[in-house]
């Protein structure tokens, strides 16, 4: 996500948020369903339901957070209608955001904001940040258990998988897995991709989806097939990355993204608390 993006986000929430007579902030629930990007009212209904469910869970008052504020709009030839809409607390909102599609950024930067005690721009950006490159790492998690699914359907045998990964990490590294995790002292149980920063989990997940899409498209029906266009397509993206001054093996570790993970969700419960 680029900074002008969260800058833009940034600004579209602060314009949205409310305060009450005694100063208490909220946001109306017809205004966040856009600021979320879901277009229609029946899917963010969905999880406005899922989130008091989180909410009671919790052992807190639904309608402490969720207010009801039925309103009345304006229909062609001068009728009326009544829709449902809500008053929701900083804390509504980030369940909102917790129970939403995890693939739409508008989601992933509203956890943070929600979460944020703080309304800052920088620390909310370099939460943002964090939050990015947990997505990245799930969104590998995802397409790597896809093209296993999709070996295992075409050649009817996956057990060769991990061993071949290594392949492909040689690929895109130049270096052996064994080897990468001996240079970046990673311990030999814990995956490589835990420690790689966003830009790394990107180009792997890139290289990924173009081999799932070309093994399905082109019906390939051997390991070794699928095997060796999963390589020519992480030595591409190497290629790429070398020519843009990027050489992946040079590129630092980061902090474990198991930590990380925790971290952010310790963090998301403290400020939150602080807020209610």
């Amino acid at each position: 996500m680029e900074n002008f993006e969260i800058r833009e986000m940034f600004e579209n929430f602060e314009s949205h948020v409310n305060f009450t007579k005694n100063w208490i902030e909220f946001w109306l629930a017809r205004d966040l369903q856009k600021l979320l990007w879901y277009v229609k009212w029946d899917n963010f209904w969905d999880v406005l339901q899922k989130a008091k469910i989180s909410c009671n869970n919790s052992w807190y008052l639904i309608s402490d957070h969720f207010a009801d504020v039925r309103k009345t709009i304006k229909m062609p030839k001068w009728a009326t209608k009544e829709i449902a809409d809500f008053m929701l607390t900083r804390y509504a909102c980030y369940l909102i955001a917790q129970n939403g599609d995890p693939r739409k950024s508008q989601i992933a930067f509203a956890q943070t904001y929600f979460a944020t005690q703080t309304r800052q721009f920088e620390i909310i950006q370099q939460k943002l940040s964090l939050y990015e490159r947990v997505i990245a790492r799930q969104k590998l998690s995802q397409s790597e258990k896809e093209l296993s699914k999709v070996i295992y359907e075409q050649t009817k045998s996956d057990k060769n998988f991990a061993l071949i990964r290594s392949k492909w990490d040689t690929a895109l590294f130049g270096r052996t897995t064994k080897e990468m995790k001996k240079r970046r002292q990673i311990k030999w149980a814990k995956p490589l991709a835990d420690f790689m920063p966003t830009l790394l989990l990107k180009a792997k997940d890139f290289a990924t989806e173009i081999t799932i899409y070309n093994a399905k498209n082109k019906n390939m029906s051997s390991e070794n097939k699928i095997s060796q266009e999963h390589i020519t397509n992480n030595l591409s993206v190497r290629k790429t990355l070398i020519d843009r001054w990027i050489t992946p093996e040079n590129i630092k570790p980061e902090e474990d993204i198991k930590k990380i993970k925790r971290k952010l969700e310790t963090e998301n419960k403290q400020s939150l608390k602080k807020r209610k």
